[in-house]
């Protein structure tokens, strides 16, 4: 496998090969944007897949579950994993039944997990994964307790076999005999955004809505327009 490239013949995608990419930038981008991955691992010869929070360090992608838990404990073994994660973008609403489709932008990265062990590195994964649900929320709420983190295994897998896969633009039949259809064809983009805040209804009164939260509201408000608009105006398909 090339220093260059996150291509392996394991990580080669086959079908639709032109939608393929393997650079790092492209890998990190999804990762980065995706909230959840899928973690699939076979475990007593019985597959498994299961969703979990994860976040990308650097060149590591970091997952974190309940030190008990059979996932997390067959994970540390070491076993050999593959971590999802797919955006999906719009629904391609083609002419005919066999062309529809959807656009999309997933990752899939392999290899193995490792416990983390160091105190710092831990704290930092810690921080990585509030972080990536909020934001600077980090900053504006307790750190776990001893007891906290004992209870919690972190894992971190090493970024070296990868691959993203897309579609975007129109559906593919604008130049086949079913464009002469009256039937409509394009797109509908899909946008997700955050709905009013709801208090916790322990909130005590006067505590007002964090500045982590603030900025992210406004920041989805702006991303919903960006990805109507990119969803609007995508013309590559493959």
């Amino acid at each position: 496998m090339s220093e260059a490239t996150l291509r392996s013949e394991r990580t080669r995608v086959r079908r639709q090969p032109t939608r393929g990419v393997y650079d790092r930038d492209s890998v990190y981008a999804v990762l980065d944007r995706a909230l959840f991955g899928h973690v699939a691992f076979v475990d007593g010869g019985q597959p498994f897949c299961i969703p979990m929070l994860q976040a990308r360090v650097v060149a590591a992608v970091y997952v974190h579950g309940s030190s008990a838990s059979r996932t997390i404990r067959t994970l540390a073994a070491g076993v050999s994993a593959c971590l999802t994660v797919t955006l999906l973008d719009g629904l391609v609403l083609a002419r005919s039944a066999f062309e529809h489709s959807a656009n999309y932008r997933s990752a899939a990265v392999l290899g193995r997990f490792e416990v983390v062990e160091d105190e710092t590195d831990r704290l930092a994964a810690f921080e990585s994964f509030t972080n990536k649900l909020l934001p600077g929320r980090w900053n504006e709420v307790r750190g776990p307790n001893q007891k906290e983190l004992k209870a919690t295994t972190i894992l971190r897998m090493a970024i070296t076999e990868a691959s993203v896969k897309t579609r975007t633009g129109p559906p593919s039949d604008d130049d086949s005999d079913d464009a002469a259809l009256d039937i409509w064809a394009g797109v509908l983009p899909i946008v997700t955004s955050f709905a009013a805040p709801e208090p916790s209804p322990g909130l005590r009164d006067g505590i007002r809505l964090s500045p982590s939260a603030h900025g992210l509201l406004a920041a989805d408000a702006a991303r919903a327009v960006l990805d109507r608009n990119r969803g609007g105006s995508r013309s590559t398909s493959h």
